[in-house]
């Protein structure tokens, strides 16, 4: 099948002229269909503070990255480019030949833009990096994530196979049989789909930061290849690709005569591409809940306090403010978010910001009850730490939907708050002892975690070190925890009731009190997957020796693990209990080889120029462990057949 994809393989170069050629002259630059579609939104977006650097902890983005997504989602049109074209069918070709014939002609153009990201935009940024270090590689590597493995699985094996198969459209009138052998190796674009926002945030503070990263892009986004759009634009071509393929697909199941030879393929394809479509569309929900965010920053004036990407709103709307000095209710606007409740008042003169924010009620602690109020009917109590407020809606049922939001945030707040993670689990994926149920919480002793099990804190994910950032256990579940994170007591009942150093997440259970946001946790990055996972949670998790790393050093010891709910990628952690990995692999589309050195207990994984040499302890080990990355890269998941635990 190689041989003959690759006499069907367009060059580059025929590629790129092939999406240039598909706008018709005076279309908009990205328009792949004059006629079809809307052109997307252009204009330089709003650069991020100067001096931001690259940071491995949690995500701190907040007005930066939404400034970064604003122009190129404010007009909605990006969404287009996910809907079908509405071009006129010929009235002389099949209806669904037509289909394959728009399938065929997207995808040329789709592989011409994964040829512009992956061999132009990334290969010179890396090229630039490694001649005058002034940026770093890992910061390319990261932007970019696996567009090199989506180019070359399309561009090699997808784009021949759809070629030859119209080609051959009167022989052999049917795709599904092509799409169900493609379709699993779709699963790739979920690496992709993880990183896009940290890739986004990257991309604004690096443009900022460094005038070389931003002359780079400059000269590239102003060829004629990239039809002066942003890098941006294109890197969401990926995002946008795989619902697109769902779209084409059941439009061609559609258009199938009931006994067609191709209809039950076709099917069973359909349902797999719709497999593959779930993590692109919510990553185009999450990018439609972050313009919407974004909107209400705006009307709120984007006060430093309030902007966060990671609230979500919850309800809106005007209510009348009940008076103790006045005798009429005055008009008054909230915005309820999962974490708080913004009580406002409309601006007169509404240039910039429509609203000014009078008070933030904390819906942690907030409660909310209706009144028996015969003067003010509809009314409803709002009680939170920083103010208590009288409010009255403007009917019955408005009044109860208000009640029901407020109580519905209150509810979740409080089960993050109540809901405790279970004891450390041992180095090797045995559990250390019986697990502390959040109820048994001071009321027995906890089992310790051990102090050499992990090499950052338990709880902020933070690195230890001798000097700044020393180890400590928390008396209440046994984790090993930094000063900071373990800087609360509370009372526990088997120390008869003494005073304790507990961790946050303890204090918050055993005493109730909720401290201020700034001191909660903040959302998982995407390399923050614990690492203590047993049998049942991994594929594969042991120590390996990883030789010559693309960090310069001669040799590093790491835990690795590939996790069944993330079966495709491998991660790499310093030490076994630690919450964050320090790597990761995506493993989909990498070779597995024996090692150069002679030893049995080496093998490497290598692709497109990349290339890792682990070690095993036993040379079972290794055989072990080059079956589960030999699989991963297949596209292997547990469920498919030849299913089997690798693991201890």
């Amino acid at each position: 099948m190689e041989g003959a994809s690759k006499e069907k393989l367009a060059s580059v170069s025929d590629l790129v002229t092939v999406f240039e050629n598909s706008r018709a002259p005076g279309a908009a630059p990205g328009a792949h269909h004059a006629g079809c579609r809307s052109p997307p939104p252009e204009g330089p977006g709003e650069k991020p503070s100067a001096g931001e650097a690259l940071e491995s902890g949690p995500r701190t983005v907040s007005r930066r990255y939404l400034s970064s997504l604003k122009n190129k989602l404010s007009s909605g049109a990006w969404r287009k480019s996910c809907q079908l074209s509405s071009c006129p069918e010929p009235g002389t070709q099949e209806p669904e030949k037509r289909i394959v014939q728009e399938l065929l002609e997207t995808e040329q153009a789709y592989v011409a833009r994964l040829h512009l990201l992956d061999q132009v935009f990334f290969q010179e940024l890396l090229e630039e990096a490694r001649s005058s270090k002034a940026f770093p590689e890992d910061v390319v590597r990261l932007i970019f994530s696996n567009i090199s493995s989506i180019y070359q699985f399309h561009a090699q094996f997808f784009l021949p196979e759809l070629q030859r198969r119209l080609d051959d459209w009167s022989a052999t009138p049917r795709i599904g049989d092509v799409i169900q052998k493609l379709a699993p190796f779709l699963k790739m674009y979920s690496e992709y789909v993880k990183n896009f926002e940290r890739a986004a945030e990257l991309l604004a503070t690096w443009t900022d930061k460094s005038p070389r990263f931003q002359e780079i892009l400059t000269r590239i986004q102003s060829r004629e290849a990239s039809g002066s759009l942003s890098l941006q634009h294109h890197m969401l071509e990926p995002v946008q690709r795989v619902p697109r393929y769902e779209l084409l697909l059941k439009e061609y199941v559609q258009k199938l005569p009931a006994q067609a030879p191709d209809r039950a393929d076709a099917q069973k394809a359909l349902d797999l591409i719709f497999s593959a479509a779930q993590h692109s569309n919510a990553a185009i929900k999450e990018m439609e809940r972050l313009q919407d965010l974004w909107e209400v920053y705006q009307r709120l004036g984007l006060e430093d306090d309030i902007v966060d990407p990671s609230n979500a709103l919850l309800r809106e709307g005007p209510v009348l403010k009940i008076s103790f000095r006045r005798r009429d209710p005055t008009e008054r606007y909230l915005f309820l978010f999962n974490n708080m409740l913004l009580y406002c008042v409309p601006r007169v003169i509404q240039v910039g910001a429509h609203f000014q924010v009078r008070t933030r009620i904390d819906v942690a602690g907030m409660k909310v009850r209706e009144l028996s109020d015969t003067e003010f009917p509809h009314s409803f109590l709002v009680s939170g730490k920083q103010r208590t407020l009288q409010l009255q809606a403007r009917s019955q049922e408005e009044m109860i939907s208000w009640m029901q939001a407020c109580q519905a945030a209150i509810d979740q707040i409080e089960k993050r708050n109540e809901t405790f993670k279970a004891a450390a689990q041992g180095p090797e994926g045995a559990a250390q002892g019986q697990e502390l149920q959040s109820e048994e919480l001071g009321l027995r002793a906890p089992q310790w975690v051990r102090d050499n099990m992990v090499t950052m804190c338990m709880r902020c994910q933070e690195p230890f070190n001798a000097l700044t950032r020393r180890r400590h256990h928390c008396r209440a579940c046994g984790y090993v925890v930094c000063a900071r994170c373990s800087d609360y007591r509370a009372e526990l009942k088997y120390d008869a009731n003494r005073p304790n150093r507990v961790c946050l997440h303890c204090y918050t259970f055993l005493t109730g009190h909720v401290l201020p946001e700034d001191k909660e946790d903040k959302r998982r990055g995407i390399l923050e997957k614990g690492s203590t996972a047993g049998a049942e949670r991994s594929l594969m998790g042991s120590f390996l020796q990883l030789v010559g790393d693309k960090w310069g050093k001669s040799s590093t010891r790491g835990w690795c693990v590939i996790p069944r709910d993330d079966p495709l990628v491998l991660y790499i952690y310093a030490a076994p209990q630690d919450m964050r990995a320090h790597t990761s692999i995506p493993l989909l589309g990498y070779q597995v080889t024996t090692g150069p050195q002679g030893d049995p207990r080496v093998f490497q994984l290598q692709q497109s120029g990349q290339l890792y040499t682990f070690k095993a302890d036993t040379e079972e080990l290794c055989g072990r462990w080059a079956k589960a990355m030999e699989r991963a890269a297949s596209g292997w998941s547990p469920g498919d057949p030849e299913d089997g635990d690798l693991s201890d």
